[in-house]
């Protein structure tokens, strides 16, 4: 039987980590299918018939998909899952809200977060914060499994996968769109931002995130904060990275006054490169980072800022 992977997209563009779990999907042995349902959103299925690896596009285009609800999803793939062994998705937000219902419904066991495919029923993912990983053997006849897309690299393009046009499921009527209240922000998004700069703690209060945010501005970099500056009031919960926030893997972290307590670590501790100024020389960050300051940052940022400056940054 076939793999399908449920493709993340705004109706517009795919989503990078939908070529990220076709490559996780690859491993497990079996053709690979992409499952795109939205609205108007052809752009993004003729995008995903360009990944590398795919047999077959199926492209659900109907009003009830426009916002992806969770429970309109959960029914189109539960009837599509006669023809597959295994269903695929990225740990993101809508992901974690439409694959248990999925499981459930299946009577199955879900799978999170894996990083690893060993094997077409075998899979690696972390636990207790990322300090262990724990190899899991399903004999589930359907699998139903999600994906930490920071371990995988995308897919790449040059494939022609046929796109074939299937009706809507019914729609259950449990839930209803009303609007979306997102924050909006010129710089990148944190999951899929290339430079991440995050403070803490250290920061002492939110006015001084400016700070960082002059140097973000500066690198093109996204603003992340850690759990302890976001339970203290001194940024928004969707700045916040970590176990309980969002996990990301940039190419380069700079975090600031921030300790490196567990939490925080299991959400970007696989970026390519750590940088941390921490005036603790003690602080566990250091542990983790490939270039630590130890210095106060109330000095150190400015300095870096008039450094970048000087680049014409």
């Amino acid at each position: 039987m076939s793999v399908l992977v449920v493709a993340d997209h705004d109706n517009k563009t795919l989503a990078e980590v939908t070529a990220k779990v076709v490559t996780a999907a690859k491993q497990m042995g079996d053709e690979v299918h992409i499952l795109v349902a939205g609205q108007d959103c052809e752009p993004v299925a003729q995008a995903a018939s360009k990944l590398d690896g795919v047999a077959k596009v199926l492209h659900a285009d109907d009003p009830i998909y426009s916002a992806r609800l969770a429970e309109n999803v959960t029914e189109l793939v539960v009837g599509l899952m006669g023809n597959y062994s295994a269903v695929m998705s990225s740990a993101t937000t809508a992901s974690k809200n439409f694959m248990p219902r999925v499981a459930a419904l299946l009577d199955v066991a879900q799978i999170s977060e894996i990083v690893k495919v060993e094997a077409p029923d075998t899979f690696v993912r972390p636990i207790y914060a990322g300090n262990a990983m724990q190899t899991v053997q399903s004999g589930e006849a359907k699998k139903v499994i999600t994906v930490r897309t920071t371990t995988f690299q995308a897919t790449g393009q040059g494939g022609s996968a046929a796109i074939e046009k299937i009706s809507a499921a019914k729609n259950p009527g449990l839930s209803e769109y009303v609007e979306d209240r997102l924050s909006s922000s010129e710089r990148p998004q944190l999951t899929s931002a290339k430079i991440i700069i995050s403070g803490g703690r250290g920061m002492q209060s939110g006015d001084n995130f400016k700070m960082i945010e002059a140097v973000a501005d500066k690198l093109k970099a996204a603003v992340g904060a850690s759990r302890a500056a976001v339970d203290a009031g001194y940024a928004p919960n969707d700045m916040q990275v970590g176990q309980t926030g969002k996990v990301v893997a940039p190419e380069l972290y700079i975090a600031v006054g921030i300790s490196g307590a567990i939490q925080h670590l299991a959400g970007m501790k696989d970026s390519k490169v750590i940088v941390a100024i921490n005036k603790d020389e003690e602080a566990p960050i250091f542990q983790v980072s490939d270039y630590g300051l130890v210095a106060d940052l109330f000095k150190a940022v400015p300095e870096l800022e008039a450094e970048l400056a000087k680049l014409g940054l």
